[in-house]
């Protein structure tokens, strides 16, 4: 039997006037540029603090999806800090209430300002759309009926009798905006009605015909007890909501299904209570480089007072740190690839935050692709490796190596024996370069391609010695004509062509002469990258246990690189770069330009993607004979597939 909050099954819902949900919506004038992409520093009108549609489903919405980070689960300040001045009726004795109630007004005479009550003329759902339609704010939170409630002529109040609905418009999840009226497609969440919720062993029948009953006799004008009135009490909604106009019976489903993917995401970015949050985040280090760098990003950090505080822990490799973060002893490690597979699947891990390597880039991500010339006449499909010749950047590449043999493996072309994938790879091509460290018993086949530098010498080695070496040297290695398909990133044909490379190999190369070929057997122009490539290389992520807070965990990210993310700030320390400690990538990529969010990518499955996760399991698939087993080692793909680790360039 699953836990006691899954156990819950809803088994009836409280039909008001409205139905059984509702709306929450964020409206804005027509007029005016705003999207729900462009919230930040406008002014905000709300219902009231605490309110659903006015503020938990947008404030939690804006905080779930990324967009408002969150340190030390402060939400006040950091929606004080994001908008450009709010009205929050009731906010006043926040602490914030100079941004918070800064747009309130109160009543005629000035009273009430910022009162949870109807003395603040932008209370409740009219007050906030009035703060909207008098200018007081740019984009107000109200449910779907709002607007259409109080414009067109339906208003009595003279601030709205005048008032147009056509004259505004809704601000939808995708950037888009809607006409008011579209509000089923176009809204932040649904919000479903008050319920009645039993245990999943209790008998639903008999509790339904129990309150049926009981609604027939007591909801009636006269009757001595009145089910859905609180009047008597002196009170509101007491056992249920005085608005309520009957119970209606509704599918049995989970208490997940019946409030919905959006509304329960939305309550999610609200759940950090600032009194359960550590006042520590353990950060894992694997050398002394990094121990060094981290002991000056806590002393960085706790100079600005940001929280939670750093505290450093070692370990001895990345599996050692995910071992002792599911163990409760560390907190959080930044983590590559494949390692964030090993980190979800193995011990549970989940993503908290991700890199992200240039300033327009939005997927903070690269494609594998395998690249061949154009060729009418022997134009072979990704089905047809067998016996052709392979360029490679180096063994341990994720786009060169891991990628494109994971999917080999997947699809069943590759079937090592003793898990022995080198000699597979080499019994399958004809011929490869694949440059590599320590050559000691290293298939021939997969050196006979390499040239070598200018002297012939260096031949196969792991470095910029042998001229195939990288994804520049296997794109080369495809454009002498020494390989028949280059796996490389999908911006090295256009590094490379047209220009981009003045060396002499490179020069006249064009682009065009160049073609992908895709995992469904066609082929496609090297531009169409995106939609033909063997997996999406994901960023590297910051793995946390899944009840860690990954919104505090973000919040403190996003507001540190405000003040260290830029390698010229003024601040002392350098979030992304490591040249200060003698080393690369310390606790973050040095090609990191910014943290960003993982949104709806809350799984390591889905930070991954699909085919990159494919590719993974298409290694993992292969099981090590006890033969094989002396050779495995620590990291990921050695540990898997029994290669040994100094052979791997896992950088490239």
């Amino acid at each position: 039997m699953r836990g006691p909050s899954a156990a819950l099954w809803v088994l009836l819902a409280l039909r008001t006037e409205v139905g059984t949900s509702y709306y929450a919506v964020a409206v804005v004038k027509r007029s005016s540029n705003v999207t729900i992409n462009s919230l930040e520093g406008v002014r905000s009108c709300h219902t009231g603090l605490n309110r659903t549609a006015g503020w938990n489903v947008p404030v939690g919405y804006l905080v779930e999806s990324g967009r408002l980070s969150v340190m030390g689960c402060d939400v006040l300040k950091a929606v004080s800090d994001y908008f450009g001045g709010s009205c929050v009726p009731g906010a006043a004795e926040t602490g914030h209430a100079d941004s918070l109630c800064r747009q309130c007004r109160g009543d005629a005479a000035g009273d009430g300002v910022c009162d949870k009550s109807p003395l603040e003329r932008y209370y409740d759902y009219s007050g906030a759309f009035r703060c909207l339609a008098e200018g007081a704010g740019d984009v107000a939170f109200v449910k779907h009926s709002t607007v259409l409630e109080n414009t067109d002529g339906r208003t009595l109040p003279s601030w709205g009798q005048a008032l147009l609905s056509q004259d505004f418009a809704l601000l939808c999840r995708d950037g888009s905006r809607a006409d008011v009226t579209e509000w089923r497609r176009c809204h932040l969440a649904r919000v479903p009605a008050h319920a009645v919720v039993v245990r999943s062993d209790t008998d639903g029948g008999l509790v339904f015909r129990l309150l049926n009953e009981g609604q027939r006799l007591f909801s009636q004008e006269g009757s001595s007890f009145q089910m859905f009135s609180s009047e008597a009490y002196g009170q509101k909604n007491l056992l249920f909501k005085d608005s309520t106009s009957e119970l209606v019976p509704i599918a049995t489903q989970t208490y997940e299904a019946w409030l919905g993917r959006e509304y329960l995401h939305a309550v999610k970015g609200l759940l950090c209570d600032p009194n359960r949050l550590p006042h520590y985040l353990r950060w894992c280090v694997v050398s002394t480089p990094e121990i060094q760098k981290c002991g000056d990003m806590a002393v960085a950090f706790s100079r600005q007072r940001l929280k939670p505080e750093i505290q450093c822990v070692s370990a001895e490799s990345p599996q050692h740190c995910m071992e002792r973060i599911q163990a409760g002893q560390i907190d959080a490690v930044t983590l590559r690839g494949e390692d964030t597979y090993l980190a979800g699947q193995k011990h549970g891990l989940v993503p908290a935050a991700g890199e992200r390597y240039a300033p327009d880039d939005t997927s903070s991500s690269y494609f594998a692709v395998a690249v061949v010339k154009r060729n009418s006449s022997d134009a072979f499909s990704l089905d047809e490796l067998r016996g052709r010749r392979s360029c490679h950047p180096g063994l341990g590449s994720p786009a060169g190596w891991d990628i494109p043999v994971g999917a080999l493996l997947q699809r069943g072309f590759l079937r090592p024996r003793d898990c022995d994938v080198l000699t597979a790879v080499s019994q399958f091509f004809s011929a490869s370069c694949v440059p590599v460290n320590n050559a000691k018993n290293y298939p021939a086949s997969l050196c006979a391609l390499c040239v070598g530098d200018e002297r012939g010498r260096n031949k196969c080695v792991g470095s910029s010695q042998e001229r195939y070496y990288g994804h520049r040297g296997a794109f080369r290695c495809l454009a002498e004509s020494a390989g028949d398909v280059a796996f490389v990133k999908h911006t090295t044909v256009f590094d490379n062509t047209n220009g981009h490379n003045s060396e002499p190999w490179a020069a006249g190369l064009r682009s065009e002469d160049y073609e992908l070929l895709c995992p469904n057997g066609a082929r496609a122009e090297v531009s169409q990258f995106a939609a033909c490539n063997l997996a999406q290389i994901p960023p590297h992520a910051v793995m946390v246990r899944p009840d860690t807070n990954v919104y505090a965990v973000y919040g403190l990210l996003d507001k540190a690189q405000d003040l260290f993310g830029d390698d010229h700030n003024k601040n002392g320390f350098r979030m992304y770069d490591s040249s200060n400690y003698h080393g690369q990538d310390l606790l973050f990529k040095d090609a990191t330009t910014r943290m960003v969010p993982v949104r709806e990518k809350a799984t390591y499955r889905e930070w991954l993607g699909p085919d990159y996760a494919a590719a993974l399991e298409g290694m993992l698939s292969q099981q090590c004979s006890g033969a094989a087993a002396p050779r495995l080692s620590s990291p990921l793909l050695p540990l898997l597939l029994g290669l040994p680790a100094g052979l791997l360039h896992p950088a490239l």
